[in-house]
């Protein structure tokens, strides 16, 4: 006689097995999260590497720091120094999610700031983008 418990093990294994490669929603992972994405994207984010054309270009948003909310409420602040003088200026807008949630919609009031972005990669401490219609990549950290 087969013990049941033989063989609901294996058949429990295949089960996450499978259901943990159908998971991955972004190119870059992860592959399974426990927390929701809006929990995830909700955060203080700065950029730790930003590429354009396969170049790094990550001194030119290093002043940059991104606020997301789980209310869908977006903050854009950035600083600067001109002549020893420290120059901040911040936007307020909304961030949504878009295309089954494979897309990052941010639109603020300072217009210019306004962007659609493909996420590549979104745990509790990375978010990665690259912005719809340009060559353009952002690797976001928890600040």
């Amino acid at each position: 006689m087969i013990n049941s418990r033989t063989w609901k093990t294996p058949l429990a294994v295949a089960a996450i097995a499978l259901l943990a490669v159908g998971c991955k929603k972004y190119e870059d992972g992860p592959g399974v999260s426990l927390t929701p994405r809006t929990e995830r994207v909700a955060n203080t984010w700065v950029i730790d590497k930003a590429f354009s054309d396969g170049q790094d270009i990550t001194s030119s948003f290093d002043q940059y720091v991104l606020t997301l909310t789980t209310g869908n409420d977006a903050t854009l602040e950035a600083s600067y120094t001109f002549l020893g003088v420290v120059i901040s200026n911040q936007t307020n807008g909304t961030w949504a999610f878009a295309n089954e949630q494979e897309e990052l919609v941010l639109d603020f009031e300072d217009d210019a700031a306004d962007g659609s972005y493909q996420i590549l990669r979104l745990t509790n401490d990375e978010l990665w983008l690259r912005e719809l219609g340009d060559d353009l990549e952002l690797r976001l950290k928890e600040q």
